[in-house]
């Protein structure tokens, strides 16, 4: 089941690697509405795809599942706009999705 539970985790960091990569303007227009610099979808690219990476290889799932937790946090502020459901739902997500993958990291403590 652990493997299973990251490779569903695995994937979710996977398709946003690809999404940003086939339509970065997607996240840079929710990047220039927060007045960030919209260069910053590379970046999050490369940490979506390491972050895939490292929730399926066993040495840094522990690693791997922190930084997760806190990049689903931190991008929640993105998603924070009470006046549109989709976006408050994909807020709650994000949180529901650190929650699971601090889970994670505590299974995955070093003996």
């Amino acid at each position: 089941m652990d493997l299973t539970g990251r490779i569903l985790l695995a994937a979710l960091f996977a398709a946003g690697a690809v999404q940003k990569t086939l339509d970065p303007g997607a996240a840079q227009g929710l990047l220039a509405g927060l007045g960030a610099p919209v260069w910053l979808v590379w970046p999050a690219l490369g940490l979506n795809a390491l972050l895939a990476i490292g929730l399926l290889w066993p040495p840094t799932v522990r690693q791997a599942a922190i930084v997760a937790a806190g990049y689903c946090a931190l991008t929640s502020v993105f998603h924070f706009q009470p006046q549109d459901g989709w976006q408050m739902s994909i807020f709650v997500k994000n949180w529901a999705i650190a929650g699971g993958l601090l889970v994670l990291a505590a299974a995955h403590r070093p003996a």
